[in-house]
């Protein structure tokens, strides 16, 4: 942790970069080239599928919003017709070969993205070989997919390309990993097709993206209540997130005492992780509470969110998937 600390005080603060990320940047950027031009001539294949593919994602490692926006664009393009299903690698699950998920999925094998979005009711597959998991849904009925944290994925053809990206932290020092904290250059954000800013300011030709979480459900019953009926408690906040102190601030502004535990990005937990010995109240986000029901205790509390976008958003993403539909 102290290594990963020292390189992110470097990407988004004051601190200094050791020497040998340099080096290593400098070679990240030639294999990035390589391997794009490799795509771009033919010699690695992208698979196109027999139904338009959206594909969503970030250049920059860390949370940013993917998987609220992920399931916000599921659900408008459901009511404007179309059966999307959503398509991801599942990371941190164990899920090598492609498989749909079912009715009660396991974290712990298919990845907590994955689980959160099948929980939304949107038909999910994961697999290392996306275009094959994309495949099966289809095979079930979808007529679009949607890849969830794909940018990068060029084996998988796409029609529209959406990134996202934390409007508090930006892109950093903008410089490529290790060096900073971008998966591609800067040029690969403005070649996108739709630009999303979540919190923060909106730069010019970006969306504006607000994560709104208001109530609190109970990880064991039906229970949930205002989360402002936390407000002046102090609570144990838990985060296994790329960004946890986005969460922690959402909780500071509902007025409520946070004790924060930040966990790496796709932790996996157990019992003892929260384990506090005091009986006050736990909340998480719902992307941590997936992994944590199995052993979840009368005052462990999950704080969904939702993401609040523009109607000019869906209006042009709407007008682009009219246009492809006419091709």
């Amino acid at each position: 942790m102290a290594l990963v600390d020292t390189l992110e005080a470097a990407w988004y603060g004051d601190g200094r970069a050791p020497w040998w990320t340099r080096p290593l940047a400098a070679v990240y950027s030639a294999a990035i080239h390589l391997r794009r031009a490799f795509y771009h001539l033919g010699w690695l294949r992208r698979v196109q599928l027999d139904a338009p593919v959206i594909v969503i994602g970030n250049i920059s490692v860390g949370g940013t919003g993917k998987t609220p926006l992920t399931i916000a664009v599921v659900e408008a393009l459901r009511t404007r017709g179309y059966r999307p299903g959503v398509v991801s690698r599942g990371y941190g699950g164990r899920q090598r070969e492609p498989v749909l998920l079912g009715d009660a999925p396991d974290p712990a094998q298919v990845g907590d993205e994955p689980c959160l979005i099948h929980a939304s009711g949107v038909p999910v597959a994961v697999g290392r070989d996306r275009p094959a998991a994309a495949q099966l849904l289809l095979d079930t009925g979808c007529n679009l997919v949607v890849a969830d944290d794909g940018l990068q994925h060029y084996a998988l053809a796409r029609d529209v390309e959406i990134g996202v990206v934390d409007g508090t932290r930006r892109f950093g020092n903008e410089r490529l990993l290790p060096a900073g904290p971008l998966r591609e250059p800067m040029q690969r954000w403005e070649r996108l097709d739709f630009r999303v800013c979540n919190g923060g300011t909106p730069a010019a030709g970006e969306y504006p993206m607000r994560l709104r979480g208001q109530v609190a459900m109970s990880l064991v019953d039906a229970r949930k209540q205002p989360l402002r009926d936390f407000g002046g408690q102090r609570v144990h906040a838990v985060a296994a997130i790329g960004n946890p102190e986005r969460f922690f601030d959402s909780l500071r502004a509902a007025g409520i005492e946070v004790i924060a535990h930040a966990f790496a990005d796709h932790h996996a937990f157990t019992a003892a992780d929260l384990d506090f010995a005091d009986g006050l109240p736990v909340l998480m986000t719902d992307k941590d509470a997936v992994k944590c029901r199995a052993f979840a205790q009368p005052h462990w509390w999950r704080v969904p969110v939702r993401a609040e976008l523009p109607a000019a958003f869906y209006k042009a993403l709407a007008a682009r998937m009219s246009r492809l539909s006419r091709h």
